[in-house]
């Protein structure tokens, strides 16, 4: 599930201050304001489809490019490929050299970045809104016209190979990747950095008939949020669009996952535990239960797992859940942050709370996660960035694009009863179990 991100950093406008309304519940915003407006879902010609939600008030627009050219369309020897195009995609472009193509974006003031996620390689980009006809074409043309340079192939293999080795360095990141790796199906199961051999070895012939195979408008999404009209940007697309063709197939499971428990020997001196079960999907009725019971579980400081593992017992430094729903499978994960000599016990615990769930949760805990995340909803709708992101999001895994007064509602409509109601019935299952650190924890 994770993901490498290259090229530029993707800045995020400085938010203005969040208002609350001390209402009912006091800290959640104020249900009678509208937090978002309206979103304008449109097939373009070639069969991608765009998707625009107009935000009032800022003068930026973020744009998120989604091609199905992700992890898991490299095929089980060419593991690595997607990694490489998305850093070469920004060496030059519609004719353009390197050098050429990034000032013209510099000079209109574009941020842009890179993703490799798991079903499709993501390019962001934000700028002002009054610059999107000069930008568009520009950005368009990495995507049909990438100049994909040999000459820039061996920079670019060096800078995917640093960033696979720096994992080594940062063993908290590598034992949720790798958690991931052994509980997810191949090869929905691949983290975006890529093989080494696939990545000493590919050759720029390889990189662009996997760019030409890969990138179609079929399964593509175009999304965009802030300072823009709708249908002048449909009639943009369509006509930097026209004559883009074909459909990339959809991933399909290749291998079940291992899961189990496994250890990565590495001479650190703490110990990082990560764990993982299955969820609900993002689709299923269930998703916005299973979130806030997550928000229960790890929504800050006040949160169980922060309150029973660390101040409590003092047994780790750090610790925290997410729930990951995705469109074919979801998952909740698991880190914490440990001596070698207290794993044992802080895995033990951390288990232990995740289960304790089934028992129930108390109103008051409710409701600080129903704060939580109805905070995040308010930071994220005043982010053009991360509103273009949320629009794409949901449209591959529902099929549609929510408003944030929706998942507001979704949110607003789960009671204590009806979320207890739906803990006492949630068997987590068999955790998959990844550890690093000097030693594998003694069993318990």
């Amino acid at each position: 599930m994770g993901s490498v991100c290259t090229g530029w950093v993707d800045c995020t406008p400085r938010r203005p201050p969040i208002r609350f309304y001390n209402g009912d519940l006091p800290g959640l915003p104020d249900p009678r304001v509208s937090i978002m407006s309206t979103i304008q879902t449109t097939q373009l010609d070639c069969g991608a489809v765009c998707l625009v939600e107009p935000i009032p008030n800022v003068s930026s627009v973020a744009l998120n490019f989604l091609v199905p050219a992700g992890s898991a369309t490299d095929r089980p020897e060419s593991d690595g490929v997607a990694a490489i195009l998305s850093e070469l995609i920004f060496r030059g472009a519609g004719g353009l050299s390197s050098r050429a193509h990034s000032d013209a974006l510099d000079r209109l003031g574009v941020l842009r970045s890179s993703q490799v996620g798991v079903y499709h390689l993501r390019l962001t980009a934000t700028f002002l809104g009054d610059r999107l006809d000069e930008a568009l074409p520009l950005l368009i043309a990495m995507l049909r016209r990438p100049a994909l340079p040999a000459d820039a192939l061996e920079a670019v293999r060096s800078l995917c190979l640093q960033s696979l080795d720096s994992l080594d360095d940062d063993p908290q990141h590598m034992v949720m990747l790798r958690l991931h790796q052994r509980h997810l199906a191949e090869p929905f199961n691949r983290h975006g950095y890529g093989c080494r051999e696939v990545l000493e070895r590919c050759s720029i012939e390889t990189l662009r008939e996997a760019w030409e195979a890969r990138c179609r408008p079929g399964g593509s999404i175009v999304a965009a949020a802030g300072a823009v009209e709708p249908a002048a940007l449909a009639r943009g697309l369509d006509r930097l669009l026209a004559g883009w063709t074909g459909q990339t197939p959809s991933p399909v499971e290749l291998r079940p996952p291992s899961r189990g428990r496994f250890h990565i020997e590495k001479d650190t001196a703490q110990m990082h535990i990560g764990l993982a079960c299955d969820a609900p999907r993002e689709a299923e009725a269930s998703s916005t239960l299973e979130r806030l019971a997550v928000g229960v579980l790890s929504g800050g400081t006040s949160a169980r797992l922060f309150t029973e593992v660390r101040q409590k017992r003092s047994l780790c430094y750090s610790v925290g859940a997410a729930y990951h729903g995705g469109r074919d499978h979801g998952l909740v994960s698991l880190y914490a942050g440990t001596t070698p000599d207290r794993a044992a016990e802080t895995l033990a615990v951390c288990r232990a709370e995740v289960e304790r769930l089934g028992q129930g949760v108390r109103p008051e805990e409710l409701s600080r996660a129903a704060i939580g995340l109805k905070s995040h909803l308010i930071m994220q709708g005043e982010s053009t960035a991360a509103r273009a992101a949320a629009i794409a999001n949901d449209h591959f895994r529902l099929g549609r694009a929510r408003t944030l007064d929706e998942i507001s509602g979704l949110i607003d409509a789960v009671g204590i009863e009806k979320l207890n109601a739906y803990l006492t019935t949630r068997r987590f299952g068999e955790f998959t179990v990844a550890t690093v650190g000097p030693r594998p924890p003694k069993e318990e």
